[in-house]
């Protein structure tokens, strides 16, 4: 691989002895890959160490009428939430059983998914009848697949979410996630929480799915940016949703978001997140971003493979729990970025959470620092006695950088580099390839 004339230097110093704390599960996808009934491809996400799979828009717009949703597993809302026989487990029974096998856990989103052409006909997105009743439905979801209730399982689900984006359009009749208003989903999520943290305080309850904080980042990059009405509605929401629940005295054991925007904003998105719920005396509620995806048109090509590394690599030091890709699905839209549909092989940006879950498998984040010509590059270190070092360089620059690297005392092993020529793997190599390509990801493994 030739280097330009002129490359800067990056010099890449790391110490392993410099514990920082825990890698955190960053690199969990929203659908997982399957057709129908066959869950085969689960295989590519025990390979990446996928740690977590939210369930929501799974199966399809309307959820294939068989897996996950609430009208999927509970198809008569006038049946009794207490007889097992009102219940149709058949298909997510399955899908999350091979999850379960492929040590993938899920995140299960209480609610139904998106419909899309809502303003011509809307289905299932309309506020429950009776909360109430909703939530009982809920818990017989629950007891199913964590306490073996209605010939169940025993499932290792910690991560229990009400609803998703019901903040997406103001006005209801143009709303795909939900055909109320604000204050009857606030009535929703205060009656379910209260109801299901009660029957079962050990798990974690919360929500909403928020839309996003654009108008925030707007705010904050450009003082003269004008967010739109939707924008801003998306903060307001959020605003009076923690007044309502601090008011209510509703459980929230974790905040969820999304974000579509730059890793610059995101940032900006994770920080904001984080300030309202410690304002609001939510200091231990979890934060979790589980849709996000940057550049999704660049779908396909090492350039988005560098930034959804870079993503993860930027999470990792922010206030920020868990975070969840949209998504791992089989799909020809841009949003299922992992998986090319026709061949079902990896897209580029699979090397992504292969790089990170080498972080993540070695436990503690360790130092690491870049010197000289660090624009556009992220990065972390993690160590562990038995597994040896690992680091993860993302470049989002079209920039080539020369290496210059200072090992802290540990021998590389080997390496893997993802550039837009393609995959390169050495091993056993002696050092660092002699440079670091624009839109590229650097996977070192050390003693």
């Amino acid at each position: 691989m030739s280097m330009q004339t002129g490359a800067e230097t990056l010099k890449v110093k790391v110490d392993f002895s410099e514990k920082k704390g825990p890698v955190k599960p960053l690199h969990g996808v929203g659908q997982p890959p399957f057709y129908g009934l066959d869950f085969s491809m689960f295989r590519y996400l025990t390979d990446a160490g996928i740690p977590f799979s939210r369930l929501h828009d799974v199966g399809g717009w309307f959820g294939g009428s068989m897996f996950v949703d609430i009208p999927n597993l509970f198809p008569d809302f006038g049946k009794d939430p207490a007889d097992p026989a009102s219940y149709d487990f058949t298909f997510t029974d399955m899908l999350i059983s091979a999850l379960t096998e492929a040590s993938v856990e899920p995140v299960f989103r209480l609610g139904v998914s998106i419909e899309n052409f809502v303003e011509i006909k809307a289905y299932r997105v309309f506020p429950p009848a009776d909360n109430l009743k909703w939530a009982k439905i809920c818990e017989g979801v629950i007891r199913h697949y964590t306490e073996g209730w209605a010939d169940g399982f025993y499932h290792k689900i910690r991560y229990w979410e009400i609803w998703n984006e019901p903040d997406n359009e103001e006005d209801p009749l143009k709303n795909p996630m939900w055909r109320g208003t604000m204050e009857q989903y606030f009535e929703l999520y205060g009656t379910a929480s209260r109801y299901l943290k009660n029957r079962f305080p050990h798990l974690k309850i919360g929500g909403y799915a928020s839309c996003g904080f654009y108008a925030i980042a707007g705010i904050e990059t450009d003082p003269n940016a004008k967010a739109t009405a939707r924008e801003e509605y998306f903060v307001e929401y959020f605003e009076k949703f923690l007044e309502y629940v601090k008011t209510n005295g509703c459980p929230l054991d974790f905040f969820s978001w999304h974000s579509y925007a730059s890793i610059e904003n995101t940032a900006i998105f994770a920080r904001y997140a984080r300030k309202m719920l410690d304002g609001y005396g939510f200091t231990e509620t979890e934060t979790m971003c589980n849709e996000w995806n940057c550049e999704v048109f660049h779908r396909g090509t090492a350039h988005h493979a560098a930034v959804t590394a870079a993503m993860m690599l930027s999470f990792q030091h922010l206030p920020v729990d868990s975070a969840m890709f949209y998504d791992a699905q089989l799909s020809p839209s841009v949003y299922g970025s992992l998986f090319n549909p026709l061949t079902r092989e990896p897209l580029p940006s699979y090397e992504a959470f292969l790089a990170f879950n080498e972080l993540y498998k070695r436990g503690t984040e360790t130092g690491l620092t870049f010197e000289g010509a660090a624009a556009g590059i992220y990065g972390a270190a993690s160590f562990d006695e038995e597994k040896g070092g690992a680091i993860v360089i993302a470049n989002v620059s079209p920039s080539e950088k020369r290496l210059e690297y200072c090992s802290g005392g540990r021998n590389i092993v080997s390496y893997r580099l993802l550039t837009e020529e393609g995959l390169r793997a050495e091993a056993p190599c002696s050092g660092l390839p002699a440079t670091l390509p624009g839109n590229s990801i650097l996977t070192v493994i050390t003693e």
